[in-house]
């Protein structure tokens, strides 16, 4: 039970790395250069992306059996950041049409995603292969 705590809490930090590289690069496009709020938040979720993987990969989902696996890790994360990215797009989007700020949008879908990126983490993306 103690190492799925530590676990879920070094997913978390890769998440907030995720979140935050996301919504800064996002407040940037978005409010400084003025991008469509789409487009930036597609920048931010590239950048968040790459370095949610390598932490989650890295450190949080971190193993041996792993390492024999690497192409298969890489395409089932591409698989699930591309499912991710069609909700998320859908919740903030829908959100936007109901006038609710997309900052505010993508805290909402990040409660979601908080729950439903580590059950697929741990138990699809990288989850060892059996011997």
């Amino acid at each position: 039970m103690k190492a799925r705590l530590i676990q879920f809490a070094a997913y978390f930090i890769g998440g907030n790395v995720f979140f935050y590289s996301g919504y800064l690069t996002f407040g940037l496009c978005y409010s400084v250069f003025h991008w469509q709020w789409w487009q930036a938040k597609l920048l931010g979720d590239a950048i968040g992306w790459t370095l949610n993987y390598l932490v989650q990969r890295y450190w949080a989902f971190n193993g041996k059996d792993l390492q024999k696996q690497e192409t298969a890790n890489r395409l089932r994360y591409i698989v699930i950041s591309v499912v991710d990215t069609v909700l998320d797009y859908l919740i903030v989007g829908g959100l936007v049409h109901l006038g609710v700020t997309p900052y505010i949008g993508m805290f909402v879908a990040a409660g979601f995603f908080t729950v439903w990126n580590y059950v697929w983490y741990r138990f699809w993306v990288f989850k060892p292969a059996k011997a």
